[in-house]
């Protein structure tokens, strides 16, 4: 243990050793150390305001160059400054927006000059129009430039800056600034705070020098003053100069601290910070309420007097340690309205686009018009109504002064609406927007209806009543393609409460242009397909003959994309017989229609011939064939791409039908009783389809009486959402158990087995069996004898008297004579006669010979060869046809006309007066028990 005497021992040699060295005492070493300290500190004191005082006018000079580029950017890069640059008197804009901006802003001056440095703008208005003091160069090369200079009011810090049109190019300056003795004052002001500052802390440098430079460490985390300076610099810049709010409220709700644009957009007084929230008496309640809260909120949009302002909020402290909130405020107002210009342009695109594909997806007229209404119905207008000129509906073009519409769609947002009617022709007055837009061809747009005259001249009444319904503006445009004004389109608006304006109008105008385009297109396809389908319907029977055999009803339905080959026909046949034919020309069109004409006339001249079904079929492959060739060999035409026909002969004697088809459906037999058969018929190749020497054949059916034969086309049963043999059963079903007329029949089918809209044609012919009964037929076989003609001609004679027919008594022997001895003469066994009472009297004579008669002109010194001739004058028709066991030859006379009418008086003869006989032929027309033979063969 050392004893305690040692230490002041020691003590006093080290300070001896000091005194020596030094000179002094320790005492004096100490004070000297302690003034040494002061002396150090005092100068470190001196120092550091010397350095604050220069720092603090460098930092107010830096604040001054950065406040003055920040003003010169901000005006520079206004919405307004370039339209303000470019129009007539730029001072007169410009010159109250600097002052405004130059005493906002804090700065001595705005200063607007062109790329010339000729001002626009000054706080000295004596000083606009003259040369700006300074260098632009830089700047009209496109670059910010600050610079200190000597100026009309003083020594000026100031930031020149250029202002850029969109495609780059310099179209103007702007220059900010401040006067230099401005910015010393400003650091001048701050000299008392130094001096105060460096006071206390010379007073306690002694004590906390350790403990304040250990703090300050701790605190600035190691930054030097070079670093604090920026810092600060950045502080002020983004408080100062950014165009966004900055606000931050402590935990208690106080104000700390707010920049210059959230005081402004917030309407803060100047001394706002520090305060509670709840006395400033001009913020939103909405806004106090959020920035009370402290919640999180990203873009939350407030109402601050006439502004919208969007506010982010959130905590202090990432980890929420009771530091408040920072809150960001910005000016969406513009933003909000462009974004609802925005808004508004893409609905009017979607209305466009939805046009584009609504509009025009048939080729009708009318259909056209209400796709128009029903797409502008409700984003462009409450109620659009289309009216047409009567001459557009029907495919062709208007005429007139066109103020006599027709009205051919209304589509609204309500059923009970107060305009006129579709169907109604409405003429319009000229003072009416309608009758000017259709004569001028241009928009017409009516902002208050209550207040236009001119259009309440069409129907006072009822514009009253449309007015006070609620409908206060309208457009009316007209509808306009190629140079041809259709009609006009009119919008009407009652529940949106904005008026029609310009802009509507354009887009009403090119809404309508594609309506337009669409309704044109479908005019012109409605002429062409009337054109069409008249001459289609030319080329079809237009009545069908008298004729007794069958009981016939007929359908025919064009198609909706166009005219076909489909076609019908009833020919009537010597005997009482009638022929049924069904074609179907492949494609659609004109050609298609053409086709079926030539073919129909080919098989009335064929079935002229009295042919069999399947010879009359194989003569109209060769023409098929023989006209595809010639077409094809010549280039004039495309020929027949192919048909198919189906030919049916009925006989009301026999019963019989005897049917060839080429490539066509099998026709349906509907019995009496109501059941439904589809015949085994043979099927032939469709005519044209090159199967060269291919025959046809026939077949035939018994039909009973009152047996309705169904002939169709494939458009009946085909279908492109269903197969041909679910088509076939559709068929059955709706036949079949079914005891209707023909007439109802057609009907049925058309209504089961078609869509609303076919997409081919279709051709339907039913006929009803009818049978000519034993009191209307007499026949007998005739021996092969001349001397039996007299026995033939009292058998017709009692025949003719029991039918009440004595008037054809004369007539009818001299036929059957001459037919009879014909056969006899020049034909074969066996020879029959049969006499037909149906709408004429039918006299046929058979014989197993295929020589045909020909008609003669005998000279008058012949003394034979007129017996045909008689034939011919004492008959309205006569002729021959095959059979497969010779020959008929037949002749109609036409039955007397009755007595009298209903009404007692007397009626027309039907029958053909007889010509006067010669005396050649008188001779050869008196009875006798054989005449002599015509010879003519």
């Amino acid at each position: 243990m050392v004893e305690q005497p040692d230490r002041p021992r020691t003590v006093s040699k080290q300070s001896l050793i000091a005194k020596t060295r030094l000179g002094k005492s320790p005492r004096s070493v100490a004070g000297q150390v302690f003034v040494l300290q002061v002396a150090v500190v005092v100068l470190l004191v001196l120092g550091a305001i010397l350095a604050l005082v220069l720092e603090s006018r460098r930092a107010s000079e830096s604040e001054a160059v950065n406040r003055s580029v920040a003003v010169a950017q901000t005006f520079a890069n206004s919405p307004g400054i370039i339209p303000a640059l470019e129009s007539p008197a730029p001072t007169a804009i410009l010159q109250p927006l600097t002052e405004q901006a130059r005493q906002a802003a804090g700065v001595d001056f705005i200063v607007v000059m062109d790329t010339h440095g000729i001002r626009y703008t000054h706080p000295l208005p004596d000083r606009i129009g003259k040369q700006f003091v300074g260098t632009i160069g830089p700047s009209l090369a496109g670059r910010v430039y600050t610079e200190s200079v000597h100026g009309p009011l003083g020594h000026e810090v100031q930031a020149v800056v250029p202002v850029t049109a969109s495609d780059g190019t310099v179209v103007g300056l702007v220059s900010a600034g401040l006067k230099v003795k401005n910015v010393v004052t400003a650091g001048d002001r701050q000299l008392p705070v130094i001096l105060g500052t460096s006071a206390a802390a010379l007073a306690v440098a002694t004590a906390g020098t350790a403990l304040v430079t250990r703090r300050l460490k701790r605190q600035t985390g190691g930054l030097g003053p070079a670093e604090m300076t920026r810092m600060y610099e950045h502080h002020d810049a983004v408080l100062h100069a950014v165009r966004e709010g900055v606000v931050i409220v402590a935990q208690d709700g106080r104000l700390v601290l707010a920049n210059d644009e959230a005081k402004e957009l917030l309407g803060l007084p100047a001394d706002a910070e520090g305060r509670h929230l709840s006395e400033l008496r001009d913020l939103d309640p909405g806004t106090a309420e959020l920035l009370l809260s402290g919640r999180v909120a990203t873009d939350e949009v407030h109402q601050s007097g006439g502004r919208l302002l969007a506010v982010n909020q959130r905590p202090a402290e990432r980890h929420g340690n009771g530091m408040g909130t920072v809150a960001t405020i910005r000016d969406s107002t513009e933003l909000l309205a462009l974004s609802g210009k925005a808004e508004v342009a893409g609905k009017r695109l979607a209305l466009l686009y939805e046009a584009g594909v609504g509009i025009g997806t048939t080729l009708e007229v009318v259909r056209t018009a209400e796709e128009l209404a029903r797409v502008a119905v409700p984003g462009f207008a409450d109620f659009v109504t289309v009216d047409l000129a009567d001459p557009v509906l029907v495919g062709e073009e208007p005429t007139g002064t066109g103020r006599d519409l027709r009205r051919a769609a209304v589509n609204g947002i309500r059923e009970d609406h107060p305009f006129y009617p579709c169907g109604r022709l409405i003429a319009f007055v000229p003072s009416t927007p309608q009758a000017m837009g259709f004569d001028s061809g241009h928009s017409q747009v009516v902002p208050d209806l209550s207040v236009a005259h001119g259009w309440q001249a069409q129907d006072p009444q009822w514009a009253r009543r449309i007015v006070d319904y609620g409908v206060h503006s309208l457009i009316a445009t007209p509808l306009k393609a190629r140079g041809i004004i259709l009609g006009v389109a009119n919008f009407w608006r009652s529940e949106k409460p904005d008026p029609f304006d310009d802009e509507d109008r354009s887009l009403a105008e090119e809404l309508v242009a594609r309506a337009a385009v669409s309704m044109d297109n479908a005019r012109r396809y409605t002429r062409e397909h009337a054109m069409a389908v008249t001459l289609q319907r030319s080329l079809l029977p237009r009545a069908l003959p008298e004729q007794s055999a069958l009981e016939v009803a007929h359908r025919y339905l064009p198609a909706q994309s166009g005219v076909s080959g489909d076609w019908f026909d009833v020919i009537p046949l010597p005997g009482s017989r009638v022929a049924l034919v069904v074609g179907d020309v492949v494609g659609h069109g004109l050609h298609a229609a053409a086709t079926m004409g030539r073919l129909r006339t080919a098989v009335h001249n064929f079935s002229a011939l009295d042919l069999p079904p399947d010879e009359l079929l194989g003569h109209l492959d060769e023409l098929v064939n023989r006209i595809d060739q010639e077409e094809t060999e010549s280039g004039t035409g495309i020929g027949i791409t192919g048909a198919t026909c189906l030919y049916a002969i009925y006989d009301p004697v026999s019963r019989l039908c005897t049917i060839a088809r080429a490539g066509h459906p099998t026709p349906a037999l509907v019995r009496p009783d109501g059941s439904v058969v589809f015949p085994d018929l043979p099927i032939g190749p469709p005519l044209g389809a090159g199967a060269a020497g291919m025959p046809f054949e026939t077949a035939q059916v018994h039909l009973a009486e009152g047996t309705q034969i169904v002939l169709y086309t494939d458009g009946l049963v085909e279908e492109r959402t269903r197969d041909f043999d679910v088509g076939m059963e559709l068929l059955r079903e709706a036949l079949a158990g079914h005891r209707r007329e023909p007439e109802e029949h057609c009907q049925a089918l058309l209504d089961a087995l078609l869509p609303a809209r076919p997409q081919d044609d279709v051709a339907l012919l039913i006929a009803r069996t009818r049978v000519l009964g034993a009191d209307q037929v007499a026949e007998r076989d005739v021996p092969f004898d001349p001397a039996t003609v007299a026995e033939t001609r009292a058998w017709a004679t009692g025949t003719l008297e029991l039918w009440g027919l004595d008037d054809l008594v004369f007539g009818t022997e001299l036929v059957l004579s001459e037919l009879v001895t014909n056969a006899i003469r020049y034909g074969s066994p066996p020879v029959r006669v049969r006499l037909l009472r149906d709408r004429a009297l039918i006299c046929e004579v058979s014989d197993g010979s295929n020589t045909s008669p020909h008609l003669k002109y005998a000279a008058t010194t012949d003394e034979g060869g007129r017996g045909l001739f008689l034939v011919a004058q004492l008959t309205d028709h006569w002729g021959t046809r095959y059979t497969s066991q010779g020959k008929i030859i037949w002749a109609e006379q036409p039955l007397p006309a009755p007595a009298a009418d209903l009404d007692g008086q007397p009626g027309p003869s039907t029958a053909r007066p007889v010509a006067p006989l010669s005396r050649s032929a008188s001779a050869a027309a008196e009875p006798a028990a054989a005449p002599p033979p015509s010879g003519e063969r």
